[in-house]
């Protein structure tokens, strides 16, 4: 079989060749559309389904679902009725800093837009993972994530309303939760258990951050307590799976005893 020249091993297309040596075609379309994506600039148009579908002699269908994968990949996004080359995914580390820094440290401008601010009586799984009395007012804060302006995750957080009496008064809804605690309230962070998994975002969520139903998600699920080991928060994060990649550091030299 005559492979095209972006198939050649070591090409992006290698590792999606089966081992009988067969490729869908919409796999070799997308190779061939993701070299042209790499030769544009952030921001540039891409040719429409047409355009594409009569350049690589395919029909439309076949073109959408190369673009249908490259956009959940987050190489591409929808602008308007077209389709442009996106940027780089956004990188969080896996630590107690805040969404801001993280944001910050990339060169982008986080920002928040408030969706709600309740209080409630602590139910019971609340209680159950965050060790917080049950029946205790709790605040709830809802807030859409931002990075320069585009939405790119949603954002619930739990907390004691006698840890922050006054967060519905003296809180900016757009700024840092975690620098209000520690700037305003002189609370300091210990530790934090996390888990991440993904998700599809419900009909509600994705008509909040702008996305398709179906556009795979990443849920981070953390609770954290102070430098007293008292519970302090617990968040929900919910980020757009095409803008975003998580980082850690793994450090061989601490070693579990087996």
């Amino acid at each position: 079989m005559d492979y095209p020249n972006d198939q050649a091993p070591g090409a992006p297309i290698r590792s999606g060749i089966p081992e009988h040596g067969r490729i869908p075609k919409y796999y070799a379309v997308k190779a061939r559309i993701a070299v042209l994506v790499g030769e544009l600039a952030e921001g540039d148009t891409l040719p429409t389904e047409r355009d594409l579908a009569l350049r690589y002699e395919v029909s439309r269908e076949t073109v959408r679902q190369a673009l249908r994968e490259l956009l959940l990949e987050g190489r591409l996004r929808r602008q308007g009725r077209g389709t442009v080359v996106a940027g780089p995914k956004l990188e969080q580390p896996l630590s107690l800093a805040s969404y801001t820094e993280g944001v910050r440290r990339q060169g982008r401008t986080p920002g928040r837009h408030l969706i709600g601010l309740d209080r409630f009586p602590c139910p019971e799984t609340l209680a159950a993972e965050t060790g917080l009395e049950r029946g205790e007012p709790v605040w709830h804060l809802e807030r859409v994530l931002l990075a320069d302006d585009e939405r790119v995750g949603l954002e619930s957080t739990y907390v004691a309303v006698s840890r922050v009496p006054h967060l519905d008064t003296d809180f900016e809804p757009d700024s840092s939760f975690y620098a209000y605690l520690g700037d305003r309230m002189g609370i300091g962070f210990g530790d934090a258990d996390e888990r991440i998994e993904t998700v599809l975002a419900t009909p509600r969520e994705a008509l909040l951050i702008g996305t398709p139903p179906a556009l795979p998600m990443l849920l981070i699920h953390r609770v954290s307590r102070d430098t007293e080991g008292q519970p302090l928060e617990r968040v929900r994060s919910l980020y757009r799976g095409d803008r975003f990649s998580f980082s850690t550091h793994l450090d061989g030299t601490r070693q579990p005893k087996q």
